[in-house]
């Protein structure tokens, strides 16, 4: 079983797994794969996942989740000995995890892909952290040979904009392996968008709201088969980015905005002390910066409310 740790009660809109499969033994891990056309990988990767999970002294399982495959990914699974949840049509990577998360009894929950680009022997590791933390990553370094040179640049820009804003230093926003406390995961579920952005704003969500998150370092291979991340999802990631701390952590993002305009008024203010004279723009600049600084307060107010109505506290890091 995993370490200690704050346990709380569940959203009645995701009712307990083990109330869902009251026949089932307890199991300690989860590990979640999920797979949209990934027939070319999904045998070797089930095939080292089961043989790292048979020297685990813990109880397991493995759940590939088919996110409306069209290429025999399913039946590939099914044969390999794996429990197979299918989706009808590909709804998205965030889906298949929630559907996942949702259908399992274990304590924690370890994600990661079916291409084979994660692997397998970092379960161990990763998993042996847990018992002091709610969230373990398994943290990418840029140079690894599974993360292609054209991406580099934005990965970096990424996590820096996701360290600024959540005040500590986010080495790996968006890596797809990773265990966490299941108990402390159905308490974000609703708030966890359906596309490739769960893993940033699970990330964001832990963070901002005080949950202890440890990174370790893992290797990170070339895929197997075709990427289904395009570039124009950066700009998405960012968007989530923004958007996550806007709804965790408000002031981080409108106290900087406000200080510009601020700031600008209060030049402006000077220039126009010399020439003694006031201008519109600078009477403008300082109403725009009291102006944000209120939306930023009463959004905080907002979130804090919301935050404790719906969530427990968080434990202690």
């Amino acid at each position: 079983m995993i370490g200690d740790g704050t346990r709380s009660s569940v959203s009645s809109a995701f009712p307990s797994a083990a109330a869902a499969f009251p026949s089932r033994r307890p199991i300690d891990l989860a590990v979640l794969l999920p797979a949209y056309n990934e027939v070319a990988g999904i045998d070797a990767t089930l095939l080292r996942v089961n043989k790292v999970l048979e020297g685990l002294n813990c109880s397991s399982e493995v759940i590939v989740v088919d996110d409306g495959s069209t290429d025999g990914t399913r039946d590939a699974a099914s044969q390999a000995g794996a429990r197979v949840i299918s989706h009808a049509v590909n709804r998205g990577y965030g889906a298949a995890l929630k559907t996942g998360v949702q259908n399992t009894t274990a304590d924690a929950v370890l994600i990661m892909d079916a291409d084979c680009t994660y692997r397998p022997e970092a379960i161990p590791r990763l998993y042996s952290l847990l018992g002091g933390a709610d969230m373990v990553v398994g943290t990418r370094e840029l140079t690894a040979k599974g993360v292609l040179w054209v991406r580099r640049p934005g990965k970096w820009i990424l996590n820096r904009f996701a360290s600024f804003l959540v005040g500590r230093r986010v080495p790996d926003l968006n890596s797809g392996q990773r265990v966490m406390k299941r108990d402390v995961v159905l308490r974000y579920l609703h708030l966890m968008p359906d596309g490739f952005s769960f893993t940033s704003t699970i990330t964001l969500a832990m963070l901002a709201n005080g949950h202890a998150v440890i990174y370790e370092p893992i290797d990170y291979d070339r895929r197997t088969g075709d990427s289904k991340i395009r570039a124009s999802h950066f700009l998405d990631f960012m968007l989530l980015v923004m958007r996550a701390i806007v709804l965790f952590n408000p002031l981080r993002v409108f106290l900087p905005i406000s200080g510009l305009f601020l700031l600008g008024g209060t030049g402006l203010l000077v220039r126009d002390f010399v020439r003694w004279r006031l201008s519109p723009t600078t009477v403008m600049a300082f109403l725009f910066a009291l102006v944000v600084w209120a939306i930023g307060l009463f959004a905080d107010t907002i979130n804090r409310m919301q935050m404790q109505h719906h969530l427990p506290p968080p434990p202690r890091s």
